[in-house]
């Protein structure tokens, strides 16, 4: 996971410089421990170490309290962003219900598990990807539609996806998004 997020920042440093340097730094331990705790489950290992390179929570002054997520706009795509762990938390809090799974009378087929943690998401929370604590694969949810569960098998396979994403940009292969003035331009 560690390979392939170096990668994404890379390209991202290399070809969309101005957005990079926005990116705060890493998350600490004591932040992560503290947000387990109130979250009342472990992240799961491939999480822990992204939050531990880049924690992309928005500083306090620029955060949105109208929205239900904040985040880079821009990165990595138009609609959505990556979490930080406060957003992460903030989305797990109002995603989690008793039982363990909602609707509670779909355990097998469930809109949303106590087990999946949000890490992208749109402003609203309608639509994102989560990582499964369970068995590590991510998955996305948008609201009144089927969530899908096993998209990539971890979130370094989604990371790669989104540096193959990043080099189609640079190489000017990608019809919805160019490169202009150090930043990602999404038409």
């Amino acid at each position: 996971m560690v390979e392939s997020w170096s990668r994404v920042m890379n390209l991202l440093e290399q070809h969309a410089p101005a957005q990079h340097a926005e990116l705060p730094g890493p998350a600490t331990e004591q932040l992560l421990a503290a947000a387990e705790e109130r979250m009342g489950i472990p992240l799961p290992q491939d999480l822990r170490a992204w939050l531990l390179q880049n924690n992309l929570d928005l500083p306090e002054e620029d955060v949105d309290d109208e929205v239900a997520c904040c985040g880079f706009a821009g990165f990595p795509d138009e609609g959505s962003f990556f979490l930080g762990i406060r957003a992460m938390e903030s989305l797990y809090s109002n995603r989690s219900r008793i039982g363990g799974f909602d609707p509670p009378d779909q355990p097998d087929n469930p809109f949303w598990r106590n087990e999946w943690i949000p890490f992208l998401s749109d402003q609203d929370g309608w639509t994102g990807k989560f990582i499964d604590a369970r068995d590590g694969r991510s998955g996305r949810w948008f609201v009144g539609e089927i969530t899908i569960t096993g998209e990539y098998e971890s979130l370094a396979h989604y990371f790669d996806s989104v540096a193959e994403m990043l080099t189609k940009i640079a190489d000017g292969n990608y019809p919805v998004c160019e490169v202009d003035e150090g930043r990602l331009v999404w038409s």
